[in-house]
């Protein structure tokens, strides 16, 4: 296996070069736990930490190696090795991480996955199934200059009536993007993604926990590598059993990342572009405005909210971007600027309850 077999390409050997980097050795960052890292290259795998003094200088969470990045390191023998530095990224996929950082007091933003050709962004035709959140992760793979496809996955729970009907509203709300209907269970299930998937590319699968990720990259394996568990009766999810982000490489030749699930992905601090770039019929319209601060709520003139009113516009479209883009503004204000926000909406809240309790509500 060579560099290229793994995702190595000319932008990466001029950015080693153009960095003074031509004296070490490259490999691929192929795992990531606790800060420590798995890479990869043509002559083995290799555990891998990154010096005191990145860590030192390091501002952001985007300055630590993520899975999929391509990192100038030391062989310090023993199948160990230093990472010396990080190339410049080609795409990347990120989100706002919620948990505590190391970076205290910093942006929480977490790389999900770098240097991604194609984002399968999965979600299960069951309790899953949410436009809303489709639109949410094609937002962020704009915004990371990734190519996203849409995966339908379980459709073998569901009629061909059903799955029609799924596929059209899909279709409709979000046309130019391409989308698959796949079944993790059965045999053969695979085979869609497969007909995506070319030697020496990278591919990252997103969506929320249960809806089978893991078990789809299983199949294009051939063998259970990745744990996973029975669907629940109840909740007809499958279970959270990924922990880490792993990248595993076919035999075909293609490079696949599993990615934990969660529930809900937050927006970059970043995020802005990518949503005025997926949502480019609303960016559109917008220029039509009678204000060029137009918030498209309630302002005269708005373009974005006639195109709501003949029905040229998709209502829930419309009420997802806004909520996105209140969600970029947002994560875009200075700390202060959140607590002023929030200070002032407690005091909204406050002020209603008293409103309400003067009019004889008291068990508001």
């Amino acid at each position: 296996m060579n560099k290229n077999d793994i995702g190595y390409n000319s932008f990466f050997e001029s950015e080693r070069n153009r960095l003074g980097l031509g004296e070490f050795s490259v490999a691929r960052v192929t795992s990531e736990s606790r800060g420590a890292y798995k890479v990869k290259n043509e002559n083995g795998e290799y555990l891998a930490k990154i010096t005191g003094k990145q860590m030192f200088e390091a501002k952001e969470r985007e300055d630590y190696p993520a899975v999929g990045d391509w990192v100038a390191m030391k062989d310090l023998g023993d199948e160990r090795a230093e990472i010396v530095s990080i190339l410049p990224r080609a795409t990347m996929l990120k989100r706002k991480h919620g948990d505590k950082s190391r970076l205290k007091g910093k942006d929480k933003t977490q790389v999900i996955a770098s240097n991604i050709d194609v984002a399968f962004i999965v979600e299960s035709v069951g309790r899953d199934y949410n436009l809303n959140r489709f639109e949410r992760y094609l937002a962020i793979a704009k915004n990371g200059k990734v190519e996203p496809i849409i995966v339908l996955n379980k459709v073998d729970l569901i009629s061909k009536e059903e799955l029609k009907e799924k596929l059209t509203q899909i279709q409709n709300r979000i046309p130019g993007v391409e989308v698959l209907s796949v079944s993790a269970v059965k045999e053969g299930g695979e085979n869609e993604i497969k007909k995506h998937i070319q030697k020496g590319k990278t591919y990252c699968f997103l969506g929320s926990s249960g809806v089978g990720k893991s078990s789809l990259i299983n199949r294009l394996l051939g063998k259970s590598v990745i744990r996973t568990e029975d669907i629940s009766l109840y909740s007809d999810r499958g279970k959270h059993v990924t922990t880490v982000r792993q990248m595993y490489f076919l035999e075909d030749g293609g490079i696949v990342i599993d990615n934990p699930g969660v529930r809900e992905v937050g927006l970059a601090t970043d995020a802005r572009e990518g949503v005025e770039d997926f949502f480019q019929e609303i960016t559109t319209l917008a220029e039509e405005c009678k204000y060029t601060d137009c918030a498209h709520v309630n302002e005269p003139g708005c373009a974005v909210l006639k195109a709501v009113r003949s029905g040229k516009l998709d209502e829930e479209k419309y009420s997802n971007f806004i909520g996105l883009k209140k969600e970029t503004e947002y994560n875009e204000m200075s700390g202060l600027e959140k607590k002023e926000k929030d200070r002032q909406f407690g005091k909204f809240i406050n002020k209603a309850k008293k409103d309400f309790k003067k009019i004889g509500h008291k068990d508001y």
